[in-house]
């Protein structure tokens, strides 16, 4: 027989959804349904949570407790490294396959490993700063007018210091 369900405790859902826009709640429903919340209320504050990430596929995560459900977004890599490209929303049902060919500075990468250190798994902010600069190339930027792999490679030879924190 299932435990017995306890309103007052604290249930974690992450998901993926698209910043500033409302969601199917469909596909909410059989996360949320058995909490005892509304798909379309908590897909409503999912997309007022996530309006400056507009267009932006982003990992949000409900932290639900007596019935209430609290939005917070977790950025990737990848949506920290498109939103600092700074390039206009898109409409994903009119415009397909981006091609995120802009540059981003050195210090952006910093701040944005900076901001994903305690996900990181290198022990030291040199490592976390080389994973944010595969992930660059992997979206296809380029970061001071070089490609990503170029500066791991200087940072490798210690031509390029990273500051430790």
């Amino acid at each position: 027989m299932p435990p017995k369900f306890d309103p007052t405790a604290v249930h974690t859902v992450i998901m993926r959804a698209v910043g500033g826009e409302v969601g199917a709640t469909s596909a909410l429903a059989p996360k949320i349904g058995p909490l005892g919340l509304s798909p379309k209320k908590v897909g409503d504050d999912i997309a007022k949570a996530t309006a400056d990430w507009k267009g932006l596929e982003i990992t949000v995560q409900l932290t639900i407790q007596n019935r209430q459900a609290k939005v917070s977004v977790v950025p990737t890599a990848s949506s920290l490294i498109i939103r600092a490209l700074k390039e206009p929303p898109r409409d994903r049902k009119k415009v397909k396959h981006v091609k995120h060919s802009g540059n981003v500075a050195f210090d952006e990468i910093l701040n944005i490993a900076r901001t994903m250190r305690e996900r990181s798994i290198a022990k030291e902010l040199k490592g976390t700063v080389k994973e944010i600069l595969g992930t660059a190339q992997s979206v296809g930027c380029t970061v001071e007018g070089m490609a990503p792999h170029d500066l791991i490679d200087q940072i490798n030879e210690g031509s390029i210091e990273v500051p430790e924190d």
